[in-house]
């Protein structure tokens, strides 16, 4: 379902320029759970932008449902593909009602029955229709969140790629959205890739991972490699283990 072959990301001009990401490959199935895994500015966030063509100038190739994608995308590939954003918040336009909110993707895709559409999406995620003429700041952060997966999923996507979706969350909401996420998952039949820097829940959502470190892959393991403590390299190694000292705190 995607192809990533020798993908390079590169910020900046001359002796100031930074590479993000450094040749990077991996594929993913169709209805598989794939997560990109690393510590901040590893470049797993950018690649999930170039995937999703808001990192124009990239190197390499990024196939899509077997389609060779370009630097501009096609209306087609935005109702293919879709993202949720680290924040929550930030995400969402301070000024727009959660109806207006949802109702953009359904009238840039030309897609029929608004009214219907919004009001299945709202159930979907867990909220009702009183909060359908909300304001972003009348929410909580979870709320928000459960708002932006509604408004990814809305076009009825395919492909979601998912940037650190809990982790702006408090811990006391996180398992929610990772369980909601997990049942559209399964109820949409959906590919996922989840960026992530915290292995636990990168071991409960994904099949498989790759594990990053200044932009190159590391190591791509299954799932259950991560959970039965068996990674080969030793940076992977390092960081499974403060994973489980940060759970034990």
């Amino acid at each position: 379902m995607i192809e990533v072959e020798n993908l390079r990301v590169r910020f900046g001009r001359g002796k100031g320029a930074v590479e993000a990401v450094r040749g990077l490959s991996f594929a993913v199935k169709e209805r598989e759970t794939f997560g990109l895994v690393g510590e901040s500015g590893s470049g797993k966030s950018t690649v999930l932008r170039a995937l999703c063509g808001l990192v124009r100038d990239f190197e390499g190739t990024i196939r899509v449902a077997s389609e060779a994608q370009r630097r501009t995308r096609t209306d087609e590939f935005h109702r293919l593909v879709q993202m949720v954003f680290q924040d929550p918040f930030g995400s969402l336009h301070p000024r727009h009602t959660v109806d207006r909110i949802l109702g953009e993707p359904i009238a840039i895709q030309r897609l029929g029955n608004a009214d219907l559409r919004i009001a299945r999406a709202l159930f979907e995620v867990g909220l009702g229709p009183s909060f359908r003429f909300r304001y972003p700041h009348q929410l909580s952060g979870g709320q928000r969140q459960r708002v932006s997966i509604a408004r990814a999923l809305i076009v009825e996507p395919r492909i979601l790629l998912l940037d650190e979706p809990t982790s702006a969350l408090d811990v006391s909401v996180q398992a929610e959205i990772l369980n909601l996420l997990m049942r559209l998952r399964r109820e949409r039949a959906l590919t996922t890739i989840l960026v992530s820097h915290n292995l636990a829940v990168v071991g409960h959502l994904c099949d498989r991972l790759l594990v990053m470190n200044a932009g190159r892959a590391v190591e791509e393991m299954t799932a259950e490699d991560l959970r039965t403590g068996a990674p080969r390299e030793e940076y992977t190694q390092a960081l499974l283990r403060a994973s489980e000292g940060y759970r034990r705190l």
